[in-house]
């Protein structure tokens, strides 16, 4: 088990540089640099003079080789201090903190969506006997995961919003302003959920315990939730895991939609103006967010299956 958690660290750990890394060379490919486009406004509105744009650079270090200023954020993110915006002069993770909460609460909405709806979807699909109602439920993930996210924002705000009236189509004040972004969130993920755990829960229902319970008559309800269910739930575990992990960037999308302010649209904003030191901070941590909830998967994985962790593979 000391093995298998070492590894599963190591490699989160790999993620989180490779992630920094990425974004780093990524960020500065790109032409020009953040205190070049501040230069055409200026940060009160004056176009900057070539003394106070050379006087930026050092100020953040951007008059240094390539290499070093690499080493030099690199060491400054290890002691977890990831910087201040050049945007607005504020400590990323201060920027970070505060454009959280909004985020938050509708990627925790987006995930119970996806959970409830995925996995009610699969037990629907598997347990009824009408056979042209397993089709048309098993057909439903596959047309959700090709719908686009921001179409789908679209039309929830045009029938519920627009049309019935129901909810509000912008802003993050109350619980009403949280369903139609979490469902739009949460509608592809619990598609992809319902996907693979439908197919694991028909392939563990052929296993000849399932078959031995049903001929001692045992009841379908039961045979899905006592016998199949643990068994299939690990391939719909892993995907859950990269779902979770995802939501930060599926925010990115909704919150622009809905108008909602966040993570996203702080991304968003971020980027337009190359802020350096803002978007690696927010992508270290959308990572830091990514591999510690896909780290906590592979902790469950030995709980619903004692063989992973020995490195046995699983057989029938």
């Amino acid at each position: 088990m000391i093995r298998y958690l070492a590894r599963r660290v190591a490699t989160a750990v790999g993620v989180l540089w490779a992630a920094y890394t990425v974004t780093f060379v990524v960020l500065y490919l790109l032409p020009g640099d953040p205190i070049t486009t501040m230069a055409g406004g200026g940060l009160d509105g004056e176009p900057l003079t070539p003394e106070a744009i050379e006087a930026l650079k050092v100020r953040y270090g951007l008059d240094q080789p390539l290499v070093v200023q690499y080493g030099h954020r690199l060491g400054e993110a290890l002691s977890g201090d990831l910087g201040t915006s050049i945007q607005n002069g504020q400590d990323v993770r201060t920027a970070i903190l505060e454009a959280l909460p909004p985020t938050l609460q509708i990627a925790v909405g987006g995930l119970l969506v996806a959970v409830v709806l995925g996995g009610g979807l699969a037990l629907a699909a598997t347990s009824t006997s009408l056979r042209w109602l397993r089709q048309l439920l098993m057909a439903l993930p596959s047309l959700a995961v090709s719908l686009p996210v921001f179409w789908v924002g679209l039309m929830l705000v045009q029938i519920f919003a627009f049309g019935l009236h129901w909810l509000p189509s912008v802003g993050a004040s109350g619980f009403s302003a949280l369903v139609l972004p979490s469902t739009t969130l949460g509608l592809p993920m619990g598609a992809l959920i319902a996907q693979v755990l439908a197919k694991s829960l028909t392939t563990v229902l052929e296993e000849p315990y399932v078959q031995t319970a049903r001929a001692k008559g045992v009841g379908r309800a039961a045979i899905h939730l006592r016998h199949a269910l643990q068994n299939a739930a690990i391939p719909a575990l892993t995907v859950l895991g990269y779902v979770a992990g995802n939501l930060l960037a599926g925010t990115v999308v909704v919150e622009t939609v809905f108008t909602r302010p966040g993570l996203g649209r702080l991304t968003v904003q971020a980027v337009g103006v190359q802020d350096i030191p803002l978007v690696q901070g927010i992508v270290l941590f959308a990572a830091l967010v990514f591999v510690g909830v896909n780290l906590v998967v592979d902790l469950i994985y030995p709980v619903l299956d004692p063989r992973i962790a020995k490195g046995v593979p699983a057989t029938s």
